[in-house]
């Protein structure tokens, strides 16, 4: 191998499970025979760059892969190698799920490159299993360990977005509002977005499954089908959240109906009762000779009177109508 690149991890799979890591000597004088190679990059560097273009060897579809700024999750096959771009969600902190991080990996049988901007919890997860001695024996191996980790945490993330809607359709009748109404439309467009990168990702999965490779056996396909169909299960779970947020919001804004149409109601009421009072105050308020009343001292107060018998007449017969 020629110059080492600058490297997130460079480890080298013993096949029991284990691995070691290499130091930049020790890759520099790595050779196939010698064992399996994983070699994680940042590709926003430009030693990266500059390594994977001049001194990797890889076909030039690879490195553009390796390289590429947007992605979307798919696989394709380049001879021996397999070209993989995969997403998962967020869960570093103070990230939102729904913003994906994205790896991408050059495979071959005996090294595997990959490359990523951010921190991607599922190669935390699986650099934790080769510690352990219970990590990947394969080149192969680790593609479905890491997929299956990526699925994993999507299922743990599709889990807390089902918990969060059944906490909303709890306070639904009892706390509506505006941050009721902001919660769900958010909870419902966590659910759109996830789908989004899901369902490309399990067409990459099938697309894997689809293609013969030297290296990846029938025994690997069979696990792999098995994680296409749980991430097949993730995405049908979230159809069902988001069609519960939508009869969650459907209810909200029934609630909101409701609410306006009841407020409207007791307006009405109260114009219905002070239209008559106002014609009659207003008749009498004009300023020309001959109002009623206008010399009894007492007039004022028995005007007063009719109004409040007019007032509770109104009531009575609104009661009888059952408008009350």
């Amino acid at each position: 191998m020629t110059s080492a690149p600058e490297y997130l991890h460079a480890l080298l799979l013993d096949g029991k499970g284990a691995a070691r890591s290499l130091s930049p000597e020790e890759l520099d004088l790595w050779q196939p025979e010698d064992g399996i190679l994983w070699l994680h990059l940042d590709y926003t560097l430009d030693s990266t760059r500059h390594w994977l273009e001049q001194d990797s060897g890889l076909p030039e579809l690879a490195i553009d892969a390796l390289l590429a700024e947007n992605t979307r999750p798919r696989a394709a096959i380049l001879d021996e190698h397999l070209l993989l771009a995969l997403r998962g969600v967020n869960t570093n902190p103070g990230a939102d799920p729904e913003d994906m991080v994205s790896i991408r990996l050059c495979v071959g049988a005996r090294m595997v490159v990959s490359s990523r901007k951010r921190r991607l919890m599922s190669v935390s997860k699986l650099l934790a299993l080769f510690e352990q001695g219970e990590g990947p024996c394969s080149s192969a191996e680790l593609v479905i360990r890491l997929s299956e980790l990526l699925v994993e945490r999507m299922g743990v993330t599709v889990e807390e977005l089902e918990e969060q809607l059944s906490d909303l359709e709890l306070d639904l009748l009892t706390q509506p509002g505006s941050e009721m109404r902001q919660a769900v439309r958010n909870l419902r467009r966590q659910t759109v977005t996830l789908r989004r990168y899901f369902a490309p990702q399990r067409d990459a999965f099938n697309q894997m499954l689809s293609e013969r490779l030297s290296w990846f056996t029938t025994e690997m396909k069979l696990e792999l089908r098995e994680i296409s169909d749980q991430l097949l299960r993730h995405i049908e779970d979230l159809d069902i959240i988001r069609e519960r947020a939508a009869m969650a919001q459907e209810e909200l804004a029934s609630q909101q109906g409701e609410q306006l149409n009841l407020r409207m109601y007791v307006l009405s009421i109260i114009s219905a009762v002070f239209l008559p009072l106002g014609f009659l105050t207003g008749l009498l308020g004009i300023n020309v000779g001959g109002i009623p009343g206008a010399d009894n001292e007492h007039a004022f107060l028995v005007f007063l009177l009719m109004l409040g018998l007019l007032v509770g007449g109104l009531l009575v017969l609104f009661r009888r109508w059952r408008w009350l």
